[in-house]
């Protein structure tokens, strides 16, 4: 059983006669939202699925903290924009120009690349819900219930209770009402009149009454629980570092019981997800990162949610774009190609479905192949097509346009070194050294290619011949090493285009001129 099927399951025993099973996911767009961040989402996303197969009526709902505070300038932007630190995420300016706020900018970002996979969960924007005042009579139940508050967080630190630290703890942050920033203390509660007092870093002292503000929010660990109560939260996932025993999630479940007097939803702790050759997690602040919307110019969105659905949550992965991009398409095309089939794992196939692979790929032109071809005719699409069609592989121009505009940009952006060319001259070291055998193989498929009375199936059925073999494994090598030794006498490379193709762009005569040697 899938893993996303098993959570459903989880779910529907621990929430029996449950009518509507909400599912959130949430993130703080702290800068451009990266592919780990994405995991989050893709993950409540599958599970939905799965409830939804089950024929249960699901809530999808995705939070944007944009109430957080701005923490910190990331790499690329603006020094300058240090001078917003401490200001709400919806108050800060966009650094592009384009959005009303810094947070809207990154928001619709990702919304986009979201609606390019079809996921559509219901948008929470928190900027609003807590200055609507929603929240403000569980600001106000925080606030009175403090000291427990503060002695349920020391419980999950080493450093014990300290009665003045007590005292003056509050679970909440304060905007100023005049610069913005929660560069503030708050001196005083006034518990009969439900209001606090408050003192800036910039000058500002105000009296504050709880219930009507909305320049207030509470702290992570007691804001992640009351918005589990206030949304009747069945399920969330969270990342490794909020799932520790001291982590987010077992604090705020504490919380969320003593506190707020709600059971906690069913939790997924979830890996991170690293660069290849990089140690460091990706973040949003260093740039070190990889945005959905990058991943899509290079990936169709199915292969992206395949790679996501085929592992289990806490298990981590690498994602690089040099030639893990052909080895992840390949992959995903073969099993693709046997959807349905009695061949695949049951996870497989599920990984399948929840990609959105329809079931009847038909005639799908293959990456790799179109990676191999398109920098040999200096990616001109309507070349490309002309040569396939004469290969018998006759696609739409709708079908292999984006393909191919996925191999350009990611052989241009990431992976030049499929700027691949014919060479200008024939390689007599290479042909120096062959063995008297591979060089008969070598004459023997220049012949191949004089015969104008072969088609392309009948010169193919009489290459593979050439390195016939009684014992059937020596043959498949011999084959191997054939087709590599004329890749490197024409591309000088090991590996290529289909061997048809290459004679269709090369041509036979300079695939003679560099391939037939004088004995």
């Amino acid at each position: 059983m899938h893993w996303s099927e098993q959570i459903a399951e989880q779910l529907l025993e621990r929430f029996q006669g449950k009518h509507t099973f909400v599912c959130a996911a949430g993130i703080s767009p702290s800068g451009a939202v990266h592919i780990g961040n994405f995991r989050e989402i893709v993950t409540v996303y599958f599970v939905t699925k799965a409830l939804r197969k089950r024929g249960k009526d699901v809530r999808f709902i995705f939070s944007w903290d944009d109430f957080d505070r701005f923490r910190k300038v990331p790499a690329g932007l603006d020094p300058g924009y240090e001078r917003y630190i401490g200001m709400p995420y919806a108050e800060v300016p966009c650094p592009f120009g384009c959005h009303s706020s810094y947070a809207e900018h990154y928001e619709q970002e990702f919304e986009l690349s979201l609606a390019a996979f079809g996921i559509k969960p219901e948008f929470i924007y928190q900027s609003r819900e807590y200055q609507s005042g929603r929240y403000n009579p569980y600001i106000l139940h925080a606030i009175k219930h403090r000291t427990e508050i503060y002695d349920i967080l020391q419980a999950f630190k080493t450093g014990g209770i300290h009665e003045d630290e007590r005292n003056a703890y509050y679970p909440v942050h304060v905007y100023c009402e005049i610069c913005r920033k929660d560069t503030t203390t708050i001196q005083h509660f006034d518990e009969p009149g439900e209001s606090l007092t408050y003192a800036c870093q910039c000058g500002h002292r105000a009296a504050l009454p709880i219930l009507q503000a909305n320049n207030m929010k509470l702290q992570w660990k007691i804001d992640w629980p009351m918005r589990w109560m206030m949304e009747g939260v069945s399920f969330e996932p969270g990342g490794r570092d909020h799932s520790s025993e001291t982590g987010s999630y077992n604090v705020a479940k504490v919380i969320s019981e003593s506190i707020f007097g709600n059971p906690p939803p069913s939790y997924a702790a979830y890996e991170f997800i690293r660069i290849k050759g990089s140690q460091s997690k990706m973040s949003s602040s260093t740039g070190n990162n990889y945005t959905p919307g990058d991943l899509l110019k290079i990936y169709a969105p199915e292969t992206i949610l395949f790679m996501f659905a085929k592992y289990q949550p806490d298990a981590s992965f690498h994602i690089g774009l040099d030639e893990d991009v052909i080895r992840n398409y390949t992959e995903y095309e073969r099993y693709r190609d046997q959807d349905g089939s009695k061949d695949l794992s049951g996870d497989i196939q599920a990984a399948l479905e929840l990609s959105g692979t329809d079931g009847n790929p038909g005639s799908m032109p293959k990456f790799g192949q179109i990676s191999g071809i398109l920098p040999l005719v200096d990616f001109d699409r309507q070349l490309l097509h002309e040569l396939l069609r004469r290969a018998g592989e006759n696609y739409t121009r709708e079908l292999l346009e984006p393909i191919a505009h996925r191999v350009e940009h990611w052989i241009q952006h990431y992976h030049p070194q499929k700027l691949i060319s014919v060479r200008e001259r024939q390689d007599h070291a290479l042909y120096g050294t062959l063995d008297s055998l591979e060089k008969q193989w070598i004459q023997r498929f220049c012949d191949l290619l004089k015969d104008d009375q072969l088609d392309d199936a009948s010169r193919m059925e009489k290459i593979y011949a050439i390195c016939h073999h009684a014992d059937k494994k020596v043959m498949r090598r011999n084959q191997k090493r054939l087709f590599s030794l004329i890749y490197q006498f024409i591309l000088n490379r090991e590996e290529g285009p289909r061997i048809p193709i290459l004679i269709q762009i090369v041509g036979v005569n300079r695939m003679l001129d560099l391939m037939e040697f004088r004995q």
